[in-house]
């Protein structure tokens, strides 16, 4: 049935607080909580635990901190993601996404300039999801996404060559040209037993991953590592030779110097730790949906984010993002309910109370093995390899963003990487777009408007003397507001009659629209009827909104063939 034309416009859709009661919450309420789903979460969060613990101190390493900075990470952004995310198995804590943004604040601002960022980002993660940002995170193209985490991937390799070579240098530059340089200067420094250590904890990982996948690689690298170093008495560099241990408790809750002007320094990194917080914590989301059949709340993701990422500052840990590897572990290890997330962490605190004194003997070397295995893990070669298969466009945006990642910043490598792929995506939109004039669509080829090919028309139908028909096809937006202007621009002089179709334009914006508006001007001036069909409820209620509809020489008929009888109409009306 026709819609009615003098329906009410449907109202917009009202706030629902019920979108933000986390998944802990729900998911107990609606389905119990058993004796066999709590044994089932406890085993899948020691697992969970055995992976989470080299990875903190491995992770808060690289990234320029202590161990304890990640271990305490992974305790309170940990149980707060679990505990309040929208998510039933995500994993929350540290992650390899973050030690070039954290490395680099800690590095220009201080460790007391990242605890702040960390706690600003988690305000803007807040904000995020009560605006519903959620729901547009997932249109961030692939290329961009695949792009940084590749270049991310590289940078995290590099950044381990010091302790994977034993070379003896201070302090690593920052950027990464300046950094290689450095490594190579030093080349004559390199340390054999800890190159061994390295090699032999790789070739381990790998090892177990092929033919023993279910032991946990990284933890059993990491204890033997410690066992050898001790037994054989290596000369290599531990945790406890360079950071002086492990902390065996928390810290007190702590609130950094807050000043405007530090305030507007860190805007930006909070920001770049917001971005990413927000779009590896829904990508882990998502990974979980596809393992589990289960669906995710985003915005109520973003807001746990955002709390996990306070609390994690207020305690002086670094920033925490969903694992998508420990999410993964967690569903595979058997977790019924997000209670398995909570327990992780609490495994992990009691690791750190209990073993803290023990984890000053784990040789670096072993925690940069672990690390190496999570940048190739990271590089994700296959699908950096498919994109570069794909349209030209596509591959400009990935070596972009790869390249201004490794090279230049992140923060800048995300800008480039949207500009670029929404200027592409503009100009293809563009490309698609098209005004035919006197012809009827009978076919489509294919239901795809990127695509250059246009489908197979015929001439059209006998219209009546006075009266032209355009067709448009493709996205009524600002891309191809000069495609419009061109083609209305040759309607002149018109005829009495102009007969829209609009049955293919999906969408319209407020440029496309404004192009529309000076055609629709013109053919007033000229007093020539304009009968617009085959609108649908997207574009009818942009027109509306924008008072097209209202305009005197505008009509609005549903079907073409009914607006060639009008058109036919208000020709006979009208004196020769």
């Amino acid at each position: 049935m026709a819609p009615n034309p003098s329906a009410p416009e449907p109202s917009a859709p009202r706030f629902d607080w019920r979108i933000y009661i986390p998944k802990s919450i729900t998911v107990i309420a609606q389905e119990g909580y058993r004796f066999a789903d709590f044994r089932a979460d406890a085993l899948a969060g020691l697992t969970v635990a055995i992976v989470a613990l080299p990875l903190a101190m491995a992770i808060a390493i690289a990234s320029g901190a202590t161990p304890d900075k990640g271990l305490i990470t992974a305790v309170i952004a940990g149980f707060l993601i679990s505990a309040l995310g929208g998510s039933r198995f995500q994993i929350g804590g540290p992650t390899g996404a973050f030690i070039v943004v954290v490395y680099g604040i800690i590095h220009t601002h201080g460790f007391d300039g990242l605890v702040l960022a960390t706690i600003m980002a988690g305000g803007i993660l807040i904000v995020a999801g009560l605006l519903r940002f959620g729901d547009w995170i997932k249109y961030i193209p692939e290329p961009v996404v695949t792009g940084f985490t590749a270049g991310i991937a590289v940078i995290i390799f590099t950044s381990q060559l010091r302790d994977v070579f034993g070379l003896d240098i201070a302090a690593a530059p920052a950027e990464f040209i300046t950094k290689l340089q450095s490594f190579w200067a030093a080349r004559h420094t390199v340390s054999l037993p800890t190159l061994a250590l390295s090699l032999g904890a790789i070739a381990v990982i790998f090892g177990l991953r092929k033919w023993a996948p279910r032991l946990p690689g990284f933890l059993i690298v990491v204890v033997a590592g410690a066992a050898l170093a001790a037994l054989l008495q290596l000369d290599v560099e531990t945790i406890g030779s360079r950071f002086g241990g492990v902390p065996s408790s928390l810290p007190s809750p702590h609130l950094p110097t807050v000043t405007w002007e530090r305030v507007r320094e860190l805007f930006q990194p909070a920001l770049t730790i917001a971005f990413l917080a927000g779009v590896e914590s829904l990508l882990s989301a998502m990974v979980a949906d596809g393992m589990t059949g289960r669906r995710h709340r985003s915005n109520c993701e973003l807001v746990a984010q955002g709390i996990a990422n306070i609390g994690a500052g207020l305690f002086g840990g670094i920033s925490a993002t969903g694992a998508i590897a420990r999410t993964a572990t967690n569903i595979r290890a058997g977790a019924k309910t997000p209670i398995a997330g909570m327990m992780h962490a609490l495994f992990v605190l009691a690791s750190m109370l209990m073993l803290g004194p023990l984890m000053a003997f784990v040789p670096l070397a072993a925690l940069a093995a672990v690390l190496v295995v999570v940048a190739w893990n990271m590089s994700e070669q296959e699908r950096f390899r498919h994109i570069l298969s794909g349209p030209v466009g596509d591959r400009v945006v990935l070596l972009a963003t790869f390249g201004l990642t490794v090279l230049v910043d992140l923060t800048v490598a995300i800008e480039v990487g949207i500009v670029l792929a929404a200027i592409i995506f503009m100009h293809r939109m563009a490309e698609a777009t098209a005004i035919e004039k006197g012809v009827s669509l009978v076919e489509h080829d294919q239901d795809d408007f990127t695509s250059p090919s246009r489908g197979v028309y015929t001439a059209r139908q006998e219209l009546p003397s006075g009266v032209e028909v355009f067709e448009l096809r493709g996205p009524l937006f600002f891309g191809a507001a000069s495609r419009l202007n061109d083609a209305f621009e040759a309607a002149f002089p018109p005829p009495k009659v102009f007969i829209l179709r609009f049955a293919a334009v999906p969408m319209a914006d407020a440029t496309g629209v404004g192009a529309l508006t000076r055609f629709l001007k013109r053919c007033q001036a000229h007093d020539t009827r304009v009968l617009m069909s085959e609108l649908n409820q997207s574009s009818r209620g942009v027109l509306k909104q924008m008072g097209v509809l209202a305009l005197a020489n505008v009509e609005v008929i549903e079907s073409y063939d009914a607006a060639v009888a009008r058109a036919g109409e208000i020709v006979a009306e009208r004196p020769a």
